[in-house]
């Protein structure tokens, strides 16, 4: 259900509650019909098919400087895709990441792939969002195995703020790394990349 009333582009709006006794297909099935606007993009986060619209330019602007710093640095049989959905069927969830890392084999020609395919995450927050990356993706991405999880906070409490999770265990990372937006960033083995962060709007 569309909020219409929204002209920001910047608000994540939910439609009814998805029922718990459906199955995973049926989820599935949902989610691949939904008739969108073009540029907005669906996900089913706690049982929720949650709708966001286009993000702003700042946003497209990270996500394009972290899309060329992974295209630059990873082997060629890496891929880092845009808005593809990633599944975890145990605990019924589609998240779509802003960026997602897979290796070229593990593609194959489904509407989404295994979250545990994935070898890296990244989330971009907008301001009606930064609650959901923060904790809702952050639990389906440590459930789902995806070793790393890069989140660039534009709107964390006290400044923008990339962060990197690693050593996921149960629905929580064991390990974290932050630093401000201005300071260089490692994603560890094996991506072993830099992340200059100095350029990203605040």
């Amino acid at each position: 259900m569309r909020d219409d009333t929204n002209t920001g582009g910047d608000r994540a709006v939910s439609a009814a509650p998805v029922l718990q006794e459906s199955s995973w297909e049926t989820f599935v099935e949902v989610w691949n019909r939904l008739d969108l606007p073009e540029g907005w993009r669906a996900e089913i986060i706690e049982e929720r098919i949650v709708m966001s619209p286009p993000p702003d330019q700042n946003h497209n602007f990270i996500g394009s400087r972290v899309n060329k710093a992974l295209v630059r640095a990873l082997p060629d049989d890496w891929e880092v895709l845009q808005t593809q959905g990633i599944a975890t069927p145990s605990t019924s969830r589609i998240v779509v990441p802003d960026l997602l890392v897979v290796l070229r084999e593990r593609m194959t020609p489904v509407v989404v792939l295994p979250g545990e395919d994935a070898l890296l995450a990244v989330e971009i927050t907008s301001k009606s969002n930064a609650e959901t990356d923060r904790s809702a993706k952050h639990k389906a991405y440590a459930q789902a195995g995806i070793p790393l999880y890069l989140l660039i906070d534009r709107f964390a409490p006290r400044w923008p703020t990339v962060t990197v999770f690693s050593e996921p265990d149960g629905d929580a990372y064991r390990e974290s790394h932050a630093v401000p937006f201005g300071k260089p960033i490692e994603l560890p083995s094996p991506f072993d990349v830099t992340l200059e962060t100095e350029d990203f709007p605040r």
